[in-house]
């Protein structure tokens, strides 16, 4: 039916006749001539429709989203005329036929961004039409061929794994399936294909990619869906290492194919210790130039004891957060920030605005500075290496609370005073905790989760100190966003038992839901470690946009429902009954 793609025709073509298919993009009735921006998912190329033309009743009828063909001659616009922000603007077609291929109905979206995300979604098929989305699937689409290309290239292979599988707890609820066939069981839909993984390495197969669907019926949040896309690698007779400079390696590639980008080589590798001590986060931002710095030594004399007191505590801190020319904040301002703070375990924020550097505890003002005498000020200064017109701000108690709140109010004031540079800043976090202490339930929970392996080699060393154990888990951050995250894995059943004592998994209930992983590491398991990417996420991260949303075709919204088809949505009462189970009404 086509002979170019719309955005596709340019001075190369003047004098050639071509047929092109799209959509009205806008119409322009000049009374003497029509104009119409015929757009398909190339581009939009200017067409003319003469008054003496053949052509002209029937692009007099056209509306705008009116899917038609277009047979003309391409010409040369005059050179005043040219339009350089379009790879078509140096021509126009002049139409010698228009065919209606199908009229549209008036539009219920104004198809900008100006339209609601509940409209977006409920015409999902339109809103795709616009150039925005369209460059953000088909971005993802690239970074898919690119993902490809690179792992077979380094000798993986890819391979599928069940989506109707074993319900098993990996920190989020399962989507259960009920058997038709098995009266009372469920299968789940998989939160992720690793226990599969794992078994491929045990196989023999040594190493896998998949991009794999993935499920999770959790409460949600702007970045979550309940149905996602990972891309999972997993690798045989490898440590930590290997599996950082693979990955590495293989998103360096990515970014290259697919955006033309060049990261850093290599990427910065920090503990999940320094990047809390130094950014209050295992996923900072590195374009924003400012850090957290310990300042312990220099206050712990003082009598200040908001202060001293921290200072002198095992398990607690006192940071100092610098802001370049950040002594023009207002008291509001300050209030605001200290509110903000609040929010994430502030019990108050101290501030000190340095109006001249070079006098000493005569150039601060502050509630604090009183407290201050000249050797903490010294201190102070040196180690955050203030200058006149800074701000310091101050958090103080306990280690991992001081970390978070410092470190959220690093990510805001940066963000806000416009800090952040241009670019790409990867950096990978490793040696995270192996647990962590869930006050709720009153046990361990896995950090990663309970496949990681930990740092120590020894079952009973891990259950002797759990609590200062390090696993050997890592995460890869991209611009202040985890986009991967992974782990050496137990190979061993014994430690593999003594991780699910230590989470509460007892005997019984580990052979009930693990047994056939149990089983597998009995038979000469080979040592195997993997990562996987939240490929949503990077798109996201590729096209610019805030939310995984926009570079998914067919999303859920934030409450898990497909407005587009209205789902979930009931079904009739005899197909429940085949499944052996029963609706029950909220109010029962």
């Amino acid at each position: 039916m086509r002979t170019h793609l719309c955005g596709e025709v340019n001075e190369q073509l003047a004098d050639q006749s071509v047929q092109l298919c799209g959509w009205v993009h806008r119409r322009r009735d000049l009374g003497g001539l029509i104009f119409i921006g015929l757009r398909d998912h190339a581009g939009v190329v200017q067409v003319v429709v003469e008054p003496d033309s053949a052509a002209f009743s029937g692009a007099e009828a056209l509306r705008n989203e009116y899917c038609v063909r277009v047979s003309g001659q391409v010409r040369m616009r005059p050179e005043s005329q040219w339009n350089e922000s379009m790879a078509t603007g140096k021509i126009e077609v002049v139409a010698e036929n228009v065919e209606l291929l199908n009229a549209s109905a008036p539009m219920p979206l104004l198809m900008t961004d100006e339209d609601g995300e509940e409209v977006r979604l409920k015409y999902r098929y339109l809103d795709l039409r616009r150039p925005r989305m369209q460059r953000n699937l088909r971005t993802r689409a690239r970074m898919y061929r690119a993902i490809r290309k690179s792992l077979d290239a380094k000798g993986f292979t890819e391979f599928d794994t069940p989506i109707l599988t074993k319900a098993t707890p990996e920190g989020a609820r399962d989507y259960l399936v009920p058997s038709r066939i098995y009266a009372g069981q469920y299968f789940a839909l998989p939160q992720s294909p690793q226990l599969f993984k794992q078994l491929l390495m045990m196989s023999g197969m040594d190493r896998y990619y998949q991009i794999a669907r993935c499920f999770r019926d959790e409460d949600l949040r702007a970045d979550r869906q309940p149905e996602f896309t990972q891309l999972d690698i997993e690798m045989a007779f490898v440590e930590e290492r290997d599996v950082l400079d693979l990955a590495e390696s293989m998103i360096r590639e990515v970014f290259k194919d697919t955006l033309n980008a060049d990261l850093p080589d290599p990427f910065p590798r920090v503990t999940w210790k320094d990047a809390m001590d130094r950014y209050g986060s295992d996923k900072p931002d590195l374009r924003i130039p400012m850090h957290l710095v310990s300042v312990d030594e220099h206050v712990a004399h003082i009598e200040f004891r908001v202060f001293s007191g921290p200072a002198n505590e095992d398990g607690s801190r006192v940071a100092a957060l610098r802001v370049p020319g950040g002594a023009e904040l207002s008291r509001k301002q300050l209030d605001v920030y200290s509110e903000y703070a609040g929010r994430y375990g502030a019990r108050g924020l101290a501030w000190i605005k340095v109006n001249d550097a070079a006098a000493g505890l005569e150039g601060l003002q502050s509630p604090v500075a009183k407290f201050l005498d000249e050797k903490a000020w010294q201190g102070l200064a040196a180690a955050t290496e203030v200058e006149t017109g800074d701000l310091l701000f101050f958090g103080a108690g306990e280690w991992l609370t001081v970390s978070t709140f410092m470190g959220q109010l690093l990510v805001k004031v940066g963000r806000d005073r416009g800090l952040a540079r241009e670019g790409w800043q990867p950096l990978w976090v490793n040696e995270f905790p192996m647990f962590e202490w869930d006050e709720e339930s009153g046990r361990h929970m896995a950090m990663h989760h309970p496949f990681t392996a930990p740092a120590q080699g020894d079952p009973e060393a891990l259950l002797s100190n759990p609590g200062d154990a390090l696993s050997k888990g890592y995460d890869l951050v991209l611009n202040g966003a985890e986009i991967g995250g992974g782990s050496v894995r137990i190979h061993n059943p014994e430690m593999q038992q003594a991780v699910f004592r230590l989470l509460g998994i007892g005997e019984e209930e580990a052979q009930q839901k693990f047994g056939f992983l149990l089983e597998a590491l009995k038979y000469g398991c080979p040592p195997h470690g993997g990562i996987a990417f939240g490929l949503d996420r990077i798109a996201a991260l590729m096209s610019g946009e805030e939310s995984i949303r926009d570079v998914i075709a067919f999303p859920k919204t934030t409450t898990a429902q497909c407005l587009l088809t209205s789902a979930p949505s009931p079904v009739p009462e005899e197909q429940v009954a085949e499944l052996h189970i029963r609706n029950i009404s909220k109010e029962d």
